[in-house]
């Protein structure tokens, strides 16, 4: 009762401060009520609309006042930024007529309008190329070679060295029941193939470096590498799922065996997966439907798990395919087999 005394006192000052009411009437018009927030609120905005432009005018008249000058030289960006920002949003530079000042102005309404504009378009791939881009840029600029992720390996004689001992303790894969010596195993032929590719990519020729399939081939090692991070550093920390584990294991056994077809089986089990997901209830009573022995992690793809996953999947691929081409075996035994010419 207290709160609704509360509400009506509240109306009633509202009403005495709009001075609606005459001191000869006990009534007012509702249309009066509204003309008069209307004239109020209309009168609020046009004082901020007011207190926005002023400066904007100052800015623009340019009276001389350094302050002003300097105030408009901290809220606006350098043109280039400008320049850059418009393009990305795919507005023109410059339009007929118009000043820096006034293309900023543009940039910035086109901003409030859409906060977000193409952001999360971006091909991962385009940015790998344009590093690449930056990179062979950087280099000539400052007559420098570009730093080396790998430099314990100097040659490929040292790379066949390694891969020799590596497959020697392929006999030994996924024979026991230590999954930290088959991840450690798998850690290393990754990480050696890795190095043998930029070991080939570095020994090019400047011209084959910067031509444009030069620029494709070391992207594509770019992105390689950082697919494959979480892969090794699950493989570092021991982390790794069984079942992709079980398919790794295989994998590995069979490239350094040589038998890339084999492999390439595995990879595909590991990947597609051999078995459809069956659809509708699997248990509706006490026995079992056909189709619930293959709701396993082993007979399901992994590539559609999650974005990490499909990406050191892919990865992987690739890597299969580089085995292939630095260990080459009977035409029999590889997919896709093209001898180099």
């Amino acid at each position: 009762m207290d709160l609704l005394k509360a509400e009506i006192e509240k109306k009633r000052k509202q009403l005495a401060d709009a001075n609606l009411l005459n001191p000869n009437k006990k009534f007012f018009k509702r249309s009066d009520l509204l003309n008069k927030e209307r004239e109020e609120y209309l009168k609020n905005s046009t004082v901020k609309i007011e207190g926005l432009e002023n400066p904007v005018e100052k800015q623009s008249s340019g009276s001389g006042d350094e302050n002003n000058s300097t105030t408009s030289e901290k809220h606006t960006l350098s043109r280039k930024e400008v320049i850059r920002r418009l393009r990305d949003r795919g507005e023109p530079i410059t339009l007929f007529g118009e000043s820096e000042l006034d293309s900023f102005k543009r940039l910035r309404r086109s901003e409030l309008a859409e906060p977000e504009s193409n952001k999360g378009f971006r091909n991962d791939f385009q940015e790998a190329l344009e590093k690449v881009d930056q990179d062979y840029l950087d280099k000539l600029m400052t007559n420098k070679a570009p730093e080396k992720t790998y430099t314990e390996l100097e040659s490929m004689e040292e790379a066949m060295a390694t891969y020799e001992t590596i497959q020697s303790k392929a006999g030994i894969l996924g024979r026991r029941r230590d999954r930290s010596q088959d991840m450690e195993i798998i850690l290393q032929l990754l990480q050696l193939l890795l190095k043998m590719w930029e070991v080939q990519l570095n020994a090019r020729s400047v011209k084959e470096k910067s031509s444009t399939k030069g620029k494709l081939a070391l992207a594509t090692y770019n992105q390689t590498q950082i697919y494959l991070k979480p892969l090794l550093r699950k493989l570092k920390n021991s982390s790794l799922p069984d079942d992709i584990l079980d398919s790794l294991t295989l994998i590995t056994k069979h490239m350094l065996e040589k038998d890339y077809l084999r492999a390439s089986d595995a990879y595909l089990e590991m990947a597609i997966g051999n078995a459809p997901w069956p659809i509708g209830v699997t248990m509706v009573g006490i026995h079992a439907r056909t189709g619930r022995e293959k709701i396993f992690s082993k007979n399901v793809a992994h590539v559609l798990n999650d974005e990490t996953q499909r990406k050191y999947i892919q990865a992987l691929k690739r890597l299969m395919t580089k085995c292939q081409q630095f260990f080459p075996t009977d035409p029999s035994r590889c997919v896709e087999y093209a001898p180099d010419t």
